[in-house]
């Protein structure tokens, strides 16, 4: 996937690491929105980090499971934020 220029000051001003990032892949839920894909973790997402990552890793993914990532139909990452709201999975 390829992050774009947006994608990426947004990632530094919000202290979003790659490590987060190949988390919300890797797993994350999806949820389609205005022709994009949504992705955020969700407790089982976690759970999964937890029994394949490293302790360390997992930890700084914990502490930002509020972050999300919006991927646009051509495979862009669009942007990258944190949301406390919960997401509706369709």
């Amino acid at each position: 996937m390829t992050i774009t220029k947006h994608a990426q000051v947004r990632m530094k001003q919000r202290s979003i690491s790659p490590k987060l990032l190949q988390a919300l892949i890797d797993f994350g839920n999806c949820r389609r929105s205005h022709s994009t894909n949504v992705l955020f973790l969700t407790r089982e997402g976690l759970d999964d980090i937890r029994a394949t990552w490293e302790r360390e890793s997992y930890k700084l993914v914990e502490r930002k499971r509020h972050a999300y990532v919006v991927i646009g139909d051509d495979g862009f990452i669009i942007t990258a934020a944190y949301g406390r709201h919960r997401k509706k999975v369709a």
